[in-house]
């Protein structure tokens, strides 16, 4: 078949690429999207056009020797946190779910491949904003990486790490947007946090203070669980 070479084909051509549906993608780690950038990832999140952000959470600022961030959970040693870090991690998944018209999924693909996948699926077809926060092992968490896999299954099974999708796209069926995609949390978080360096080292030089963390973070993942299982199962 010949190629047309009229005057309408050529101006088809030259504005084909605008007849294609765009796939806009935005990267970065937990410093800036729960940190430096949050405001400008809240500005994106909430001005409702169809982009993806996509966070790769290490709880740490990774790229620049690992400092503490909003992101680096209770009881952790980071720079900046030599005695662990005394507060709670941020919850960006949950502060992005109350817009109501913004996709949102926690994914862990070494603890949940196929939820991952569909986390994504459904981010890429959502015609609006869409935050997929994605659990990343990390160097500075202080164990060997080739064990990441099973970091990243005892972070979901003790409830240090949820695994959920919130998809507004859902809402039209009558359908609970939320749902929860993980278990109740049937390990002690004891057992996950203390296969890595930045949670034990606190243990051996403050164990009194270690053991306040480690409570505190058990009731947290038991609360965080059972507050968004109530809100998954509201009808």
């Amino acid at each position: 078949m010949s190629k047309s070479k009229s005057e309408e084909a050529k101006h088809l051509l030259s504005v084909a690429d605008y007849l294609v549906k765009k796939s806009v993608w935005a990267f970065g780690g937990d410093g800036w999207a729960y940190d430096i950038g949050y405001g400008g990832l809240d500005h994106v999140i909430a001005s409702g056009r169809d982009v993806n952000i996509l966070v790769l959470d290490t709880g740490v600022y990774s790229n620049t020797g690992g400092q503490m961030s909003k992101a680096t959970p209770l009881g952790a040693i980071a720079k900046f946190a030599a005695a662990g870090k005394p507060l709670s991690k941020k919850d960006l998944g949950l502060m992005s779910l109350t817009y109501g018209n913004v996709y949102v999924a926690s994914v862990a693909i070494g603890a949940n491949k196929i939820h991952t996948i569909r986390a994504f699926q459904e981010a890429e077809s959502y015609p609006g904003p869409s935050l997929i926060i994605a659990y990343c092992p990390c160097i500075a968490h202080g164990y060997n990486l080739r064990y990441g896999i099973r970091q990243q299954k005892l972070a979901v099974d003790s409830g240090a790490w949820l695994l959920y999708r919130f998809n507004p796209a859902v809402k039209a069926e009558g359908k609970n947007p939320l749902s929860l995609d993980c278990k109740e949390p049937s390990v002690d978080i004891e057992e996950y946090m203390y296969r890595e360096i930045r949670f034990r080292s606190l243990r051996d030089l403050f164990p009194d203070r270690a053991e306040r963390f480690l409570d505190q973070a058990r009731r947290e993942a038991k609360d965080k669980y059972a507050y968004f299982k109530y809100l998954a199962d509201r009808s």
